[in-house]
């Protein structure tokens, strides 16, 4: 008898184990002649050699599946086991896929303009209200990236604004900190790549969040890198994150004009990055509308509503 280990890496095992540990019934019952036994993400196979071949070959397939697809279904395992044709490719369109295994891709024009500006450029501004999608879709064709191995590593930013990047008087020590002020780029992570996984980079620093102040000096290379909120950053700031850009590297920069924390004498350094680099080649600048709100259909409301009161006291 032969007797061999496989360790399920970079994956949630419970997707590959199934709900009630269904799949690893099945898997049992497509190959009779081995024990198969799960212990946290390792398997101990034992019996016959030929069905552990093919066991082997197939364990790979659905594993290299739940990494595409963050998902694995009885049919899946089905098409995999009896080398049927199964989705080996991501459908035209489709960024990536959330834990749930929900589709992600643009869902308005300017969010494909979005997409398209990250395949065809190495830096894009994309600039629009809330809920226009411009975070969690740049997060997105980051994770894609990583995915297609055509970056190393995600690397996101966000200026601590709200605490002046003063946080000495927060409670916890420095990660407690800044941790409030990236939340949004977590729950992005969180939505596209299961906890283990994410975690996993996350400790091996292929995925890094901090605020903007901890960029100053570094050299950001063979990365998808995004500065999020940037309406946020003043022009010393941003020029300093922008000047960051190393070989191998994309760039996205998000913003939203109406939400500028800034104080009023402070000018925003998004605003003079746009003007000055508007006609600079390898740039690209996507502007996001209410017409690209994805969020609650009263988000789209809410904005008109403010635009319009913002209108009436300007004219006043």
């Amino acid at each position: 008898m032969t007797e061999k280990h496989i360790v399920l890496e970079g994956i949630d095992p419970m997707v590959f184990y199934g709900v009630g540990n269904a799949h690893m019934q099945m898997l049992k019952a497509l190959y009779p002649k081995l024990r198969i036994v799960a212990r946290g993400n390792v398997l101990r196979i034992i019996g016959d050699e030929e069905q552990m071949t093919a066991f082997e070959r197939a364990a790979e397939q659905m594993q290299n599946h739940i990494v595409q697809f963050n998902s694995l279904s009885e049919e899946d395992i089905l098409d995999i086991v009896k080398g049927r044709r199964t989705r080996d490719e991501v459908p035209e369109g489709v960024v990536c896929y959330t834990t749930s295994g929900r589709p992600i891709k643009a869902r308005s024009e300017n969010q494909q303009r979005l997409v398209d500006a990250f395949q065809e450029q190495d830096m894009v501004f994309a600039v629009g209200p809330a809920g226009t999608g411009k975070t969690y879709l740049s997060i997105a064709l980051a994770v894609k990236a990583l995915k297609e191995k055509t970056a190393r590593k995600i690397i996101l930013s966000r200026p601590a604004v709200e605490a002046g990047e003063k946080l000495g008087f927060l409670p916890g020590d420095m990660k407690d900190k800044i941790d409030p002020y990236l939340q949004p780029l977590y729950d992005a992570l969180e939505d596209m790549l299961p906890q283990v996984k994410l975690q996993d980079m996350m400790e091996k620093r292929v995925i890094q969040i901090a605020p903007l102040a901890f960029m100053r000096g570094r050299t950001l290379s063979d990365a998808v890198v995004i500065l999020d909120e940037a309406q946020n950053t003043t022009p010393a700031q941003i020029r300093m994150f922008l000047t960051r850009m190393g070989r191998g590297t994309k760039m996205i920069i998000t913003g939203d004009m109406t939400q500028i924390d800034l104080p009023h004498s402070q000018k925003s350094g998004l605003i003079e990055a746009l003007h000055i680099l508007s006609d600079v080649e390898g740039i690209g600048i996507v502007n996001l509308t209410q017409k690209d709100i994805v969020r609650h259909k009263l988000v789209t409301r809410i904005v008109d509503a403010y635009d319009a009161y913002d209108r009436a006291m300007q004219n006043q």
